[in-house]
């Protein structure tokens, strides 16, 4: 099987491991597919999206996957059996523990740079659908005036059973990239209750057209990314030659660099929204407009031109990564704000060390995360300067909005080769090579912001959005 799969491997640039895991991945869209046509009833589609999920990450990452994935299992649900009242907390840390113990163990950053791949990527994504689900089972027990809305509208009342556990975690191989969605959802979708349930409307929209869609850009996203990488690798910055050209240049091969990168991810979800849109599940609604056109939100896990056009650091987490950002912002960000108090910075760069831990103890991941945290607090620091603004003075208005926006690529695609680098070595060789820019930039943002109040704008919906 390895040898047949060498020639393929080999003309598109990748391992076999790597292919293996991408056929498998692939699979995942027609195997979420035939969940609709699985006789049985809820019962029966419990039992097919956890077999699926495990026979899918058997042939992917082999047996050693599913016992991989067994001790965060058991740890939610027994938590959720045996101590209601701290399920929430104990899986939290636990969870989070045990995926530590495995990024030390397994080192995946290492083998993603050599093209090599691990079950540890599907665990991380795993982790965080086990302490959703036991979070919002906690949440059952609170009264509604200590429960802020997301949830409301999440808690579980009830312990989900041990198959309904299990079919929510590996349903159709969505625990290899995501999306993260809430086992609320997850059962109402089953069960064909809320949105899904058949109406005077009646049946639920075709995934068809949304699918698609989908697929066509999973192979614009692959084509580009193909095209692009040979060009711009990582490599180069630790090459002699990149450190004898000039600073502008070096600037622009990083943004290209990230740029890069990037559609690589655009990629890989892409394959993920088709698998979960034709399921069915990335059902989301309907719009309010006449006629009402279907919505497939719950499986967008990035908005590629909301990324790459955003105006503001802030907009990033809105538009990618765009299902854990939903999570993080839950069952983070959310949770550490005070009753009666407004969130901070505190708040935000607890939630991006979060993530970095998350994706794992490397150096070049916590440096970016904490830029990320700086980025976002400079940028807002701009944009509340901008509103401040009178209305009859638009030039200045947009001369800071365009200032935002350059900042906001500059200093992501300078923070991001940290993320794709990994080690401390090359981190602050490449940011060395650009003066460090891109943090010395939002430090001296945030430090202005200080010494430069804004008048508080009259209107603060825009804002809010921040």
């Amino acid at each position: 099987m390895e040898l047949a799969m060498e020639p393929m491997a080999a003309a598109i640039g990748v391992s076999v491991p790597v292919l293996r895991f991408l056929l498998c991945f692939f699979a995942t869209v027609p195997v979420s597919f035939l969940w609709r046509l699985v006789p049985g009833g809820p019962t029966g589609k419990h039992l097919y999206a956890a077999v699926s999920g495990a026979v899918l990450s058997y042939l992917s990452f082999g047996f050693s996957a599913n016992l991989l994935f067994l001790f965060p299992l058991l740890l939610g649900y027994a938590s959720m059996v045996l101590y209601r009242r701290r399920c929430g907390i104990i899986t939290f840390f636990l969870g989070f523990a045990y995926l530590i113990g495995c990024h030390l163990y397994f080192m995946s950053g290492d083998a993603w740079k050599e093209g090599g791949i691990d079950a540890t990527g599907a665990l991380m994504v795993l982790v965080l659908k086990i302490i959703s689900c036991v979070m919002n089972y906690n949440d059952g027990l609170l009264k509604d005036e200590d429960l802020c809305e997301a949830q409301k509208k999440n808690r579980l009342l009830k312990l989900p059973s041990l198959i309904e556990y299990v079919g929510y975690c590996l349903c159709c191989g969505s625990h290899f990239a995501g999306p993260v969605y809430e086992m609320k959802d997850y059962l109402d979708w089953t069960e064909e209750k809320g949105i899904w349930a058949h109406s005077e409307k009646g049946l639920p929209p075709s995934p068809c057209g949304a699918t698609l869609r989908a697929l066509a850009q999973v192979v614009f996203c692959m084509g580009l990314y193909l095209y692009l990488v040979p060009k711009f690798p990582l490599s180069r910055f630790t090459d002699p030659v990149y450190h004898e050209w000039g600073f502008w240049k070096r600037l622009g091969y990083q943004y290209m660099s990230g740029f890069t990168a990037r559609w690589k991810y655009y990629f890989i979800w892409s394959i993920s929204e088709a698998a979960i849109i034709i399921s069915g599940l990335g059902f989301s609604g309907w719009t309010d407009s006449s006629p009402p056109t279907a919505l497939w939100d719950r499986a967008k896990n990035v908005a590629i031109l909301g990324v790459e056009l955003a105006k503001t650091a802030a907009q990033i987490p809105l538009a990618w990564n765009i299902q854990v950002s939903t999570w993080l912002r839950h069952y983070v960000y959310d949770r550490l704000i005070q009753k009666g108090k407004k969130p901070g910075f505190l708040q935000l760069l607890a939630t991006q060390t979060v993530s970095a831990v998350w994706h794992g103890l490397y150096p070049g991941y916590i440096i970016f995360f904490v830029q990320s945290a700086l980025m976002i607090a400079g940028s807002r620091a701009i944009y509340r300067w901008q509103q401040s603004v009178p209305p009859n003075m638009t030039l200045l208005k947009k001369l800071l909005a365009f200032l935002n926006f350059a900042y906001t690529i500059l200093v992501l695609n300078y923070s991001s080769v940290g993320f794709m680098v990994l080690s401390l070595h090359e981190t602050l060789v490449a940011y060395g090579s650009v003066y460090f820019i891109g943090t010395i930039l939002p430090i001296v943002v945030i430090l202005l912001s200080y010494v430069i109040k804004p008048a508080r704008p009259s209107r603060s919906k825009a804002w809010k959005e921040q």
